[in-house]
């Protein structure tokens, strides 16, 4: 089976993704030590898979993404990390939808994440997960003024220690 990675993208966006290097300040990773063990630590998870609950918040704009292409709603979704995968939804254009709503785990691992945390091998998971879509506007303006603020702000309020990017 070949995969084809670029199916859903416009075939205009292969270079940005494939052997780009690195952009003007991005020469190391990015990293922050932890001061606590993860088996201390709680964690969220943030997908960029466009997931959000039907019966209590709006999709992310699909409409504009599909008559701007080089634009992503900036906005994000709070997930309970307890959410049935009946109540979820998926707007993105760049994935196939079917396989994460018969399985939002794929995108969205709370379950398995609670299990880790049951097995101790983490300290406990955030009550509430984020949600973004992926591909967003390349100056960032808006996440850097206002998603990223409020994403990280929601997250210490819940007392998160660590994020991890379980990308779409």
């Amino acid at each position: 089976m070949i995969v084809d990675s670029y199916k859903f993208l416009p075939r205009s966006f292969r270079p940005l993704y494939e052997g780009r290097g690195p952009f003007p300040g991005e020469a190391d990773p990015a990293w922050a030590p932890s001061a606590r063990r993860l088996a201390e630590s709680r964690i969220a998870l943030l997908t960029s898979a466009g997931i959000y609950v039907r019966s209590a918040q709006r999709s992310f704009d699909l409409e504009r993404e599909q008559q701007h292409p080089e634009w992503g709603d900036p906005g994000w979704r709070s997930i309970p990390a307890d959410a049935s995968p009946k109540d979820l939804g998926v707007a993105h254009l760049h994935i196939n939808d079917e396989d994460l709503l018969a399985d939002p785990e794929i995108a969205l691992p709370s379950r398995l994440l609670a299990e880790l945390a049951d097995e101790g091998v983490v300290g406990g998971a955030v009550a509430n997960h984020v949600s973004v879509m992926g591909y967003q506007d390349r100056n960032l303006r808006d996440w850097q003024a206002t998603t990223a603020p409020a994403i990280v702000a929601n997250l210490r309020e819940q007392g998160a220690d660590g994020l991890v990017l379980a990308p779409a």
